[in-house]
Formats: C-alpha cells, sequence, structure tokens
C-alpha cells in the first residue's frame, strides 16, 4: 500500500561527528608511541617520572588559574554599584583574561602523554594565550552575528534587553490556564 508520501529522509552526519572520535584516536595512538619511544631512550623510570611531573605541574597550573579566576569574580563584584566601597575604576583587561586558556594549559599538562604536555605548557606563554584568545573571543562572534534566530544567539540577546537609560525592564509571566476560569478577572499590569 502506497500513500504518495516519500519515506524520510536521513539527516547527514557533520564534519565533526565524523572526525573528532578519529583525531582523538589518533592522538591517543601517537601519545602511546612517544611514551615508548622516550621509554626506549630514557628508560621507564624516567617516562613515570615525567608523567608523575606533569600530573603535579598540572594541579598546580590549575590551582592557581582558579585562584585567579575567583579573585576577579570576587573584584568585579565588589565594584558593582550599590555594594559598599564600590569604586569608579574596572580591574585591568589583562588581568580577567586568559583564565580558561590556563585551566586548559593545566588539564592538557594533567593528562599522561608527552605531546599534551607540549600543548599544555605552550598555553602557560602568554603571548600564546592572548592570541589564542582573541582568536577565540573573534570566531565566537561571527558565529554569533551569522546565527539565526531561535538559536543560542538570539537567546543571548533575548537576555539582555535594556531600556535606553541603562535599566533592566522587570517584567511579569502570566500563563494562561483554560482551568482557572478567574484569571481573566485579573486587571492588566501598569507600570
Amino acid at each position: 500500500m502506497t500513500t504518495g508520501t516519500p519515506p524520510p529522509t536521513a539527516r547527514k552526519r557533520s564534519r565533526a561527528r565524523t572526525f573528532v572520535p578519529l583525531a582523538i584516536a589518533a592522538w591517543a595512538v601517537l601519545e602511546i608511541w612517544m611514551l615508548i619511544v622516550v621509554a626506549d631512550v630514557a628508560g621507564g623510570f624516567t617516562v613515570l617520572l615525567l608523567l608523575a611531573a606533569g600530573v603535579v605541574l598540572g594541579a598546580v597550573v590549575m590551582k592557581r588559574a582558579g585562584r585567579r579566576a575567583f579573585r576577579n569574580l570576587t573584584e568585579t563584584l565588589q565594584q558593582m554599584p550599590g555594594q559598599p566601597g564600590a569604586g569608579g575604576s574596572s580591574p585591568a583587561p589583562s588581568s580577567t583574561r586568559g583564565n580558561g586558556f590556563l585551566m586548559l594549559a593545566g588539564l592538557l599538562i594533567m593528562i599522561p602523554g608527552l605531546i599534551s604536555d607540549v600543548a599544555g605548557l605552550l598555553l602557560l606563554v602568554p603571548p600564546v594565550r592572548s592570541a589564542l584568545s582573541g582568536f577565540a573571543e573573534r570566531s565566537l562572534e561571527r558565529r554569533m552575528r551569522t546565527a539565526g534566530p531561535g538559536s543560542l544567539s538570539d537567546a543571548f540577546q533575548q537576555a539582555r534587553m535594556h531600556r535606553p537609560d541603562g535599566k533592566v525592564v522587570q517584567g511579569e509571566v502570566i500563563r494562561e490556564d483554560p482551568s482557572h476560569p478567574d484569571d481573566t478577572l485579573r486587571p492588566p499590569l501598569t507600570p
């Protein structure tokens, strides 16, 4: 029996869903191969010491980045209007940037493997971190501009609705439920 409607077509698989698992598998194989090569040249105990040092250094970097992020958050909250001791100055932009990449650097250093350690150590270099931060910001802004309605970009735009004088518009959500007929007798909201 035919209904005349075509069968539904399967959605095309994205490139990221195809290549990301392959890239992770290739990275893991490369990491293991590098550890075997270094173990053959320098000895297994040296590789064990390198891995242990990586875990300790990564933990120190992540702890320091976490403290830095918490300190920046505390300073930002103290400078908000209406808070006691709120000043007109804002924190330096360079002190608030790069905490995410510092956390990523610590995580990469903690992951067992020499390639991830090198990538983590590169992220500890401030010019590399600031260049990656600028690239990530530009990429995110470009994606937000090109995103269509109903996407994450639209949600960010809705969350930032302000009046012209900079104040946030307060509102109330009214759900009309047919099971409650007395809701229709409510007076309208007045500003």
